[in-house]
């Protein structure tokens, strides 16, 4: 256990700092990756001679089994605590991305791009661990805010890398064979990190909280609210579905629309950061009103309008994720994070995937429908968060009672 020493506790909060923005780095080079194959995998399934409903049914599997499989994997993570080999496996499946370059068929293209969102089932409930260790000393809200800001920029630049490489050369094999390049720098980055910090359980030496999210009384509510957070929030292809299908703007703009929103996402991710850690958890009520909002400006048939709902809809992204992950941290014992990140993230990525089913066939009967959907599932995500604000209250009014009698 480190030296509670002030000269010590500098030490570790430098240390920590460290530890966020390798793993920050990190974070962007591997969206970088994923995010820059991702914006052209449709297309690339087309042209391998995949149908569009292979193109949905394989982009839709991947994103479900990429979140459903996170539960197992924390669940592991929480037992083990192999955090830098668990986490190291999972960015190594990015691996699959320039083996796209030479995948002839749109079978062995979809087992590829299924690979790839594995691997981020694999790799994300221990890096949040790690984190969560390392944001300590620094303040939650701030270290996960850094972290999804960082990890948001390279989801703006790796759209950009797979366009450039599309205009020079013509095809799409250059740019997934041009994405190898920030994959090896994923490698050095975490090699770096673990060096650095190889047991981050250290950095957190009196265990976290005494609360512990995964209890029942405090899992339930507390999922509950994120499943219906995320049922009411649209998803972008949907938003750029109807851009293009209403020929609200040309083709060539709902790009923007995307690399704006994720702008604000970096932006809204550092500084809602620094809000958690002044308000905690309460920061998540914003979800319901951004939720709404975006369905009511994202998919008007004016311009100005719908962008003005896309960047809503990225401010969403990096509340959401940021606040997320932070409360996680500030409620669960350290020992029993890994388990916490799995399920809660599980439930995220499900209730996304149903949500976005149901909002797409609403969209055929009318966006009115879609509007009423969203204000009754956010509505009823205020009512969760309320529930679970009271079972938070009354789980630690058990526990002060408990630690006054002998």
């Amino acid at each position: 256990m480190p030296d509670p020493s002030p000269e010590n506790r500098q030490e570790v909060r430098d240390l920590s700092v460290r530890l966020i923005l390798l793993l920050g780095a990190a974070s962007l080079l591997g969206s970088l990756v994923s995010n820059g194959a991702r914006s052209v995998t449709g297309p690339y399934l087309l042209l391998l001679g995949g149908s569009a409903a292979v193109v949905g049914l394989v982009a839709g599997s991947g994103e479900l089994i990429g979140y459903a499989l996170r539960s197992a994997t924390g669940a592991y993570v929480g037992r083990s605590h192999r955090y830098w080999k668990v986490a190291m496996t999972g960015y190594g499946l990015l691996a699959a991305i320039p083996l796209l370059a030479v995948a002839g068929r749109w079978e062995t293209a979809a087992v590829l791009i299924i690979a790839e969102r594995i691997g981020k089932a694999v790799r994300t409930p221990a890096r949040d661990t790690i984190l969560s260790h390392a944001t300590t000393t620094v303040g939650r809200g701030w270290g996960f805010g850094v972290h999804k800001a960082l990890d948001q920029v390279g989801a703006v630049i790796g759209p950009l890398i797979m366009v450039a490489a599309l205009a020079l050369t013509g095809g799409y094999a250059p740019g997934f064979l041009l994405l190898g390049i920030p994959l090896a720098g994923v490698a050095v980055v975490l090699f770096l990190a673990q060096s650095k910090v190889p047991k981050p359980g250290r950095l957190e030496a009196n265990g976290g909280t005494r609360e512990n999210m995964d209890d029942p009384p405090v899992i339930i509510p507390y999922a509950a609210f994120i499943f219906l957070g995320m049922a009411g929030f649209a998803s972008f292809p949907l938003i750029s579905f109807h851009l293009k299908a209403q020929s609200i703007v040309p083709d060539a703009v709902i790009p923007l629309f995307y690399a704006s929103a994720m702008v604000v996402s970096v932006m809204v991710a550092l500084l809602v950061g620094r809000v958690f850690d002044r308000i905690g958890t309460h920061v998540l009520l914003t979800i319901p009103v951004l939720s709404t909002a975006t369905v009511l400006l994202a998919f008007s048939p004016d311009p100005g309008v719908a962008i003005a709902g896309s960047l809503a809809w990225g401010a969403g992204i990096g509340i959401f994720e940021t606040a997320l992950r932070a409360s996680i941290a500030e409620s669960t014992a350290a020992d029993r994070r890994g388990k916490v990140y799995g399920a809660v993230s599980a439930v995220f990525g499900t209730a996304w995937f149903a949500g976005s089913v149901v909002m797409g066939i609403l969209y055929d009967v009318s966006i009115g429908h879609i509007v009423a959907y969203v204000v009754i599932v956010e509505t009823a995500a205020v009512i969760a968060y309320l529930w679970m604000y009271r079972c938070r209250i009354a789980v630690r009014l058990q526990e002060e009672i408990g630690g006054l009698i002998p």
